[in-house]
């Protein structure tokens, strides 16, 4: 559906995806099982794509002495002003309570005439 709303070929579930020479080809359970796409295209994948990795004690320790380096967004050129202004905060007008009518013929008499939607 995103790919026809993008105008752009689509593939779903794929487990592989390799792209050479602007083409895409994707291996995905279907009849054909593989599909060629061309470039620019809407790919999604499965759990099948990647293998996690499972992350060790001593990885952990080693990042744990690593230096963190602080990045402000003016030293990468980044603009964080804000572009949106706020011109009035109101809450909602109060809503009056139901009226209960006594039967529908009564119901359809007011829907007429006083909300006037029929």
């Amino acid at each position: 559906m995103l790919g026809a709303l993008a105008n752009r070929p689509q593939a779903t579930f794929t487990s592989k995806v390799t792209i050479a020479d602007g083409k895409a080809t994707v291996a995905r359970k279907v009849d054909g099982g593989a599909e060629t796409l061309t470039l620019p295209a809407v790919v999604t994948t499965d759990l099948r794509l990647n293998e996690p990795r499972h992350v060790t004690l001593p990885n952990i320790t080693k990042a744990k002495k690593k230096p963190l380096e602080t990045v402000k967004p003016e030293d990468v050129g980044v603009d964080v002003a804000p572009r949106l202004k706020t011109l009035k905060v109101a809450e909602p007008p109060k809503r009056s309570a139901g009226v209960m009518m006594p039967d529908v013929k009564t119901l359809v008499e007011k829907l007429k005439t006083e909300a006037k939607v029929l």
